[in-house]
């Protein structure tokens, strides 16, 4: 898969099929469009095209107000579309003065000029332009006059799967991430740089790796504890992983530490991605360190099971 960071970088394509939308979480709502996609490029020998914007329009338009977490990282949403068998992805850096352009502008300079479209696939509520002026129906009267055609995915063809961002996130906000995976397709997962840590999980028996993640703006979920999967230099183990502040030993900050099951190498600096299965439990303040011991060899002995 071909990446491009601006509309200049792009040559116009032989028979390009486009769609377009910020893609949060590559979803199963979202693989119904990319599906179809790649089933009009392959039968007529054209190339897939996906135009997403970085960062996500609503943190360049509500700044002050606005606290959306993200399903994914651009980096992540790139591995997840080249996952998808996707021939060509347009990053276009989101600003306000790209906001003000007008749809009729975004038809005529990006799809027309800079692309070559020749289909444009859609999901059926989606907008684009100055205010979100753009619709289908925009799209099919300037079809005809710019020479490519358009085809809008049925209500009820992405409405089947029950499936949304705002869904997703709303479920990985409330510890639920068996919803979620669901939802996706797949298990949700961050990615993190393995920073040192006070130690104490050491201490008591339990090492942890205390991950730093990157982005400001990542959905990290619920507080709690967490069966997961850790994958580190392409080698998966298993493990289990806590969010929260460490009630029992006076923590502070919010950390994310996760136990890795039989692993001792030292990866103070590695990245390390992290995928979530089940939930375990909430965060609890135990009355003492003990307590807390006894509590995370169930914790293992139950996401053992789970996983």
């Amino acid at each position: 898969m071909n990446i491009y960071h601006g509309i200049e970088d792009l040559e116009p394509l032989p028979y390009a099929v486009v769609t377009s939308g910020t893609f949060d979480g590559v979803h199963l709502g979202h693989q119904k469009i990319l599906s179809r996609l790649k089933e009009i490029a392959s039968h007529n020998h054209g190339e897939t095209v996906l135009i997403t914007y970085w960062p996500h329009p609503r943190l360049v338009l509500y700044p002050d107000q606005n606290e959306l977490k993200l399903l994914n990282t651009f980096e992540e949403k790139a591995g997840l579309l080249r996952e998808q068998g996707i021939d060509h992805l347009l990053r276009i850096p989101f600003t306000k003065e790209f906001a003000a352009l007008s749809s009729q502008e975004f038809i005529k300079r990006i799809l027309v000029d800079k692309i070559g479209t020749k289909k444009l696939v859609i999901g059926y509520d989606h907008r684009f332009g100055k205010n979100r002026e753009g619709s289908f129906e925009h799209l099919k009267k300037n079809a005809v006059t710019y020479g490519f055609e358009v085809e809008e995915i049925p209500k009820q063809e992405v409405d089947h799967v029950g499936v949304s961002s705002t869904k997703i996130r709303s479920a990985l906000l409330s510890g639920n991430v068996e919803t979620s995976n669901e939802l996706l397709g797949r298990d949700y997962s961050i990615t993190g740089r393995v920073v040192k840590g006070e130690k104490i999980g050491r201490m008591i028996g339990f090492p942890t790796a205390n991950v730093e993640i990157d982005s400001q703006h990542k959905l990290i979920p619920a507080d709690g504890a967490y069966a997961v999967l850790v994958t580190h230099s392409h080698t998966t183990y298993k493990g289990m992983l806590n969010i929260g502040y460490r009630p029992t030993v006076g923590g502070k900050v919010k950390t994310i530490e996760v136990n890795i099951f039989d692993f001792s190498q030292d990866i103070y600096g590695d990245s390390i991605s992290i995928y979530f299965k089940y939930k375990i439990r909430d965060e609890v303040k135990f009355q003492d360190v003990e307590t807390l011991k006894t509590q995370l060899a169930e914790d293992k002995k139950k996401a053992l099971s789970l996983l």
